[in-house]
């Protein structure tokens, strides 16, 4: 009788260490997959700030061919 309770027990105790391997395989890849979105996002971050720079940039350069058109027009109203 007690063997067959050490057998049973040997058997559970198998199936928790199977567990935890699975588990810990599982771990190991959720670890690689949070690196690679930590990286991707990383990545979409600075692209979004280059982005940022450069809608900058060219509202900077709308205003500023805007500026020279109305003083363009300025002074063909003065020359008529």
């Amino acid at each position: 009788m007690s063997f067959e309770i050490l057998e049973k027990l040997e058997a559970k105790v198998q199936m928790a260490v199977d567990t935890i391997s699975l588990l810990q395989m599982e771990i190991e890849e959720l670890k690689e997959r949070n690196s690679s979105l930590e990286n991707e996002s990383n990545g979409l971050r600075q692209q979004q700030e280059e982005l940022t720079q450069e809608n900058a940039r060219l509202i900077a350069d709308h205003q500023a061919w805007q500026e020279r058109i109305r003083s363009l027009l300025g002074k063909m109203d003065e020359v008529e």
